[in-house]
């Protein structure tokens, strides 16, 4: 039997999943009145602004999003249709397929982003202070980092 967690670890728990239910969706519905894109369409954009060449291999952004391989096929042939980006083999292994950042992509970006980081500061960052916001830096990186090694732990037992 699993033991329950004390009332103040209970009430931290119930807290942050209230929380973060209703800052994502606030969030999400904030994207799409001002944008037209999903929190997902937003999230792939940035990562394929950031990487070299504006791409990433199908494998990797499917990994840093945390998307299943066919969550990610399902939203890339979305954006695709939308002309947000592109998918294209890879030119160094023509077995793999790469997503790519196309220029309406990146100008849907540029026009979603200001108005993303004026959400994200209204209901969540104007509202911390300085400690508060390491404390969360501190907290999420440390959790990020222990399920991302047991993910990676995971996956190398089940192909070991």
């Amino acid at each position: 039997m699993t033991e329950s967690l004390d009332s103040t670890r209970e009430a931290a728990w119930r807290a942050y999943i209230e929380a973060s239910q209703r800052l994502y969706t606030q969030l999400e519905e904030d994207l799409r009145a001002e944008s037209d894109l999903s929190f997902a369409d937003y999230h792939v954009l940035v990562l394929l602004s950031e990487a070299p060449g504006q791409r990433l291999r199908m494998g990797e952004l499917a990994s840093r999003l945390i998307f299943s391989p066919s969550r990610l096929t399902y939203q890339i042939s979305s954006m695709q249709r939308r002309g947000m980006v592109s998918k294209e083999p890879c030119p160094d292994d023509r077995r793999g397929s790469e997503a790519v950042l196309t220029a309406a992509g990146l100008l849907a970006l540029r026009d979603a982003a200001p108005h993303h980081l004026a959400s994200v500061r209204t209901y969540l960052m104007d509202d911390l202070d300085d400690d508060e916001v390491a404390c969360l830096t501190r907290v999420f990186g440390r959790i990020g980092d222990r399920l991302r090694a047991s993910r990676a732990g995971s996956t190398t037992h089940a192909t070991s």
